[in-house]
C-alpha cells in the first residue's frame, strides 16, 4: 500500500512540477538550478558548454531528496576530464526506487574559445523501468549547450535537453521524455558577488523563472539566495565551501504545496592540467 501511494505521490509531483526542472535532470548546485549561464560551475545533464570552463580535472557526486521522501531521490556522479584540445565528461544518474526508476548515462564534450565562448554537447541514453511489463525501455537524446561572455562581467548561456523529443513508447503507455529550452545571464557585481537569471520552457508546460545570487562572504565560505516560479514562487537558500581540492554545496528550497527539497553535493579536483 505505502508503495501504491508512493507512485500515486510522484506522478502528482510529476505533473505538478513539469514545467519547472523535470525529475530526470538532476538539480544544480546553482542556487535556484540557474546552472545555464554558471561559468563558475559545470553540473552534468546541465548546460555542457559548462564543461568547457574546467581548468582542473575533476570529479563529484550528487544527492537530492524532495519533500522528505527518499523513493523520490535523485542520486549521480559526474567525471570531468580537461585537456588542451577539448575537455570531455561522463555523466550518471539513478531516480527513484525499486518499483519504478529512471537512469540516465551521459557523455559529453566541450571546448572553450579563448573565453569568449564555449559550446558543448552531451549524448544521454535514458532508461525507465515499467513495472506493469517488467522491463527497461530506454532512448538516445542529445543535449546542446552555449556561452557567450560578453563581457567580462556579463555572459549569457543556452542550452537544450532533448531538443527532438523524443519519447518511449510501450504497449501500454507512452513514456514522454521532457524537452526544456532554458536561457539565462550572469553578471558579476564585483569577484565576490554574482547574479544569474534563468527561463525554461518545458514544451507542454508554463515557462519557469529564476534568479540567484551568490556571495562569498568568507574566503572558503559563500552563501546562495534565489527564487524560482511556474504555478507557485518557490524561495531558495543555500550555502557553499570550497577547500582548495573540495567543493562542498548543500542547498534547501521551500515549495508552499510539497514541502521541503534539499541537495547536497560534493566535488573533488585534480591538479591543474
Amino acid at each position: 500500500m505505502k508503495k501504491a501511494i508512493l507512485i500515486l505521490i510522484y506522478t502528482f509531483i510529476s505533473n505538478v512540477v513539469f514545467g519547472q526542472i523535470a525529475n530526470i535532470i538532476p538539480t544544480s548546485s546553482s542556487i535556484a538550478h540557474t546552472s545555464v549561464s554558471d561559468i563558475r560551475n559545470w553540473s552534468g545533464f546541465n548546460n555542457p558548454a559548462m564543461l568547457g570552463y574546467i581548468e582542473q580535472s575533476e570529479i563529484g557526486i550528487h544527492y537530492e531528496n524532495r519533500y522528505l521522501l527518499s523513493e523520490l531521490s535523485t542520486k549521480s556522479v559526474q567525471l570531468g576530464i580537461s585537456t588542451n584540445a577539448i575537455n570531455a565528461g561522463l555523466s550518471y544518474s539513478y531516480f527513484g526506487y525499486s518499483l519504478y526508476h529512471e537512469m540516465m548515462v551521459g557523455l559529453g564534450f566541450a571546448r572553450n574559445f579563448s573565453d569568449k565562448f564555449a559550446m558543448g554537447v552531451q549524448f544521454n541514453y535514458y532508461t525507465a523501468f515499467f513495472t506493469a511489463s517488467n522491463s527497461y525501455r530506454g532512448a538516445l537524446l542529445p543535449q546542446l549547450g552555449l556561452s557567450v561572455r560578453l563581457s567580462p562581467t556579463f555572459s549569457i548561456g543556452f542550452h537544450s535537453f532533448n531538443p527532438f523529443q523524443t519519447n518511449i513508447n510501450t504497449e501500454y503507455v507512452l513514456k514522454r521524455i521532457p524537452s526544456v529550452f532554458s536561457l539565462g545571464t550572469e553578471y558579476n557585481f564585483a569577484p565576490e558577488l554574482v547574479w544569474r537569471t534563468q527561463v525554461d520552457k518545458e514544451m507542454s508546460s508554463n515557462y519557469r523563472f529564476a534568479t540567484g545570487f551568490e556571495y562569498q562572504m568568507l574566503e572558503r565560505l559563500s552563501i546562495k539566495l534565489g527564487a524560482y516560479g511556474s504555478d507557485y514562487l518557490v524561495p531558495c537558500l543555500g550555502f557553499g565551501f570550497n577547500s582548495g581540492s573540495f567543493l562542498l554545496d548543500f542547498n534547501c528550497e521551500l515549495h508552499p504545496l510539497l514541502g521541503l527539497n534539499t541537495m547536497a553535493a560534493v566535488k573533488y579536483k585534480f591538479n591543474s592540467r
